[in-house]
């Protein structure tokens, strides 16, 4: 199921496409907002795929919204205005819904979203999980530093940035959170968030649906609670 939301700052207009939703067998509505602020912290703590986003909205555009995300998320645009296309596309939208929307070509950019979704999902790779080594090597502006994995608290993501949090300090680097969690040893440490890896021996305690580490407050989202209550409990 692609999980999706909806923006858009007329009500009309997010129950049309929130009636449209439930008419697709391949999306879940995860959230509706009318306020694109509440939506970006939304965003924040949960995952979601693909926004229905309208352009035209106070406080924030669609355009800008997209330009704070920074192409995190796939996007179909909805606008009863059509002087916009040509700032869409150098976001690479998946497509441009006027309004009023109908539902055949709704289900159209539905489809286009769902094969650009499916071709741009990664194989996952099964690899050894056996590191014999204690620590990593991280690029951090001009230097290479050498961090023993045992000084690691949690990996946050910070735009452009992640931060390692070690006992001592806080690294930023330019590589991803993939990247880390490739070379990390699966058995101590775990992805818990979009923005958060932790490292499992240093959680102090854990509160709903929250882990706390040396009084950081570290969100668990939902499409990873089953795998870390699992690991938890297993």
């Amino acid at each position: 199921m692609i999980k999706c939301l909806i923006i858009d700052d007329e009500p009309l207009a997010i129950q049309l496409l929130a009636d449209y939703v439930q008419k697709s067998k391949d999306l879940e509505l995860v959230h509706t907002f009318s306020n694109p602020i509440e939506a970006l912290h939304f965003l924040a703590e949960n995952e979601v795929d693909l926004l229905f986003l309208d352009i035209q909205m106070p406080e924030l555009t669609g355009i800008q919204l997209m330009k704070i995300t920074k192409g995190k998320y796939q996007v179909i645009l909805t606008t009863a205005y059509d002087q916009y296309a040509l700032d869409s596309y150098d976001f690479d939208v998946i497509d441009y819904l006027m309004k009023p929307i109908s539902l055949d070509r709704f289900m159209l950019a539905v489809e286009k979203a769902k094969k650009r979704i499916q071709t741009e999902t990664p194989v996952v790779v099964v690899k050894e999980t056996a590191n014999t080594k204690d620590y990593i090597f991280v690029k951090s502006g001009y230097k290479t530093l050498k961090i023993n994995l045992s000084d690691i608290l949690h990996l946050e993501s910070l735009g452009d940035y992640v931060a390692i949090h070690t006992e001592n300090e806080k690294i930023l680097t330019l590589e991803n959170m993939s990247h880390f969690e490739d070379i990390l040893p699966s058995e101590d440490f775990l992805r818990v968030h979009r923005s958060h890896i932790i490292a499992l021996s240093k959680i102090n305690f854990i509160e709903r649906n929250r882990i706390v580490i040396q009084e950081k407050y570290i969100p668990i989202s939902a499409s990873y609670q089953a795998a870390f209550w699992e690991r938890i409990t297993g």
